[in-house]
């Protein structure tokens, strides 16, 4: 595991009511107003409130006048779904260690949707938890303006890039497609097919996979793009539905380990032998990948680490243990578990 400085803005304090109103250029009592009795504030002046609110990022203190010290005690945790168990330790992990410090943590599911992040983010937002805990780099305008006004500590989690928020604990998920592309063709497989989720995620694992064949000078088969979240009968029907078409391929790269377990049973069903006829890989390594027949091929993360790491580190920026203008990405790293599949 490695850490890195990176560049961050500087998180100074929320904005204020006042604040919107000087860029507003109207009186604080307007913005209260246009907020909250928008029928008594002239429709120019609420227009200008509006852009003014979108552009500092402002929320309403819904705990002004509570507790002097404003901490609520609370972190927000948002992650795309709970049916998928690949996060199921990494959200383990981060409520049990900030249980431990004493602090609660308020779930959010973003069902792989920016937009339905943003509305999270609006109500989580303007509770003012202590600290966020997000899934992947990607949100929405409004909600990095907010987020970056907040001015309190934010991890993001399961990715990589240049520029986080804040703090960032993951793993390049391109990296994970090229090593699994890589893994494959050291094996001396030439054809391929690949079978993925339509998630940014995902799609950064198949852009790497791509990549690995690419420099080896060839191209896959096909590549069947599934809609988030995909399931088990969502591979085996793309699995078929390449086989009605003639497609055949020495090897199969799924996004998902529950996609490849698709993939296996619509092969068994069809009287296609694993790894005799073809190869198969899947990513998560789920409970049961080690547990199927044969044994399924995978790539490993380590969620709990991911979780933990995350967990720390904003408990250390919420304490001021960590300096806030010093964040660090966390590369956990990931790992190619070889079994009977591939």
């Amino acid at each position: 595991m490695t850490e890195r400085q990176t560049q961050h803005p500087q998180r100074g304090r929320a904005p204020t009511l006042i604040d919107v109103a000087k860029v507003a250029g109207v009186s604080p009592i307007t913005v209260s107003r246009a907020l909250n009795q928008p029928e008594r504030v002239s429709e120019k002046a609420r227009a200008k409130v509006a852009a003014a609110v979108e552009k500092t990022g402002y929320l309403p203190n819904m705990l002004a006048g509570s507790l002097a010290t404003q901490s609520s005690r609370l972190v927000a945790l948002i992650v795309p779904t709970i049916a998928n168990p690949i996060f199921a330790e990494t959200v383990r992990a981060i409520t049990e260690t900030l249980e431990q410090a004493g602090y609660q943590t308020l779930l959010g599911l973003s069902g792989y949707s920016e937009a339905q992040e943003q509305d999270l983010l609006e109500a989580i937002l303007c509770r003012r938890p202590d600290g966020i805990i997000l899934t992947g780099l990607n949100h929405t305008g409004i909600s990095r303006t907010r987020l970056k006004a907040a001015a309190i500590p934010i991890v993001e989690t399961w990715d990589l890039g240049e520029q986080p928020l804040d703090a960032l604990v993951g793993f390049s998920h391109r990296e994970v497609g090229h090593a699994v592309g890589q893994y494959l063709l050291d094996q001396g497989h030439r054809r391929f097919v690949a079978i993925s989720a339509d998630d940014q995620r995902a799609e950064a694992r198949l852009a790497g996979f791509m990549q690995a064949l690419e420099e080896a000078g060839l191209t896959p088969e096909a590549v069947e793009r599934l809609e988030t979240p995909a399931r088990f009968s969502q591979g085996r029907q793309a699995f078929a539905h390449l086989l009605e078409r003639g497609i055949r391929a020495e090897a199969v790269y799924c996004s998902s380990d529950t996609l490849a377990q698709g993939v296996m049973t619509e092969a068994r069903a069809r009287g296609i032998d694993i790894p005799g006829d073809m190869a198969l890989i899947g990513f998560g390594d789920l409970d049961f990948a080690a547990h199927t027949l044969p044994s399924l091929s995978s790539v490993q993360i380590n969620g709990a680490e991911i979780g933990y790491r995350a967990a720390r580190h904003l408990l250390n920026a919420m304490t001021g243990e960590h300096p806030p203008a010093d964040p660090v990405t966390i590369d956990v790293g990931f790992q190619i578990v070889k079994r009977d599949s591939a």
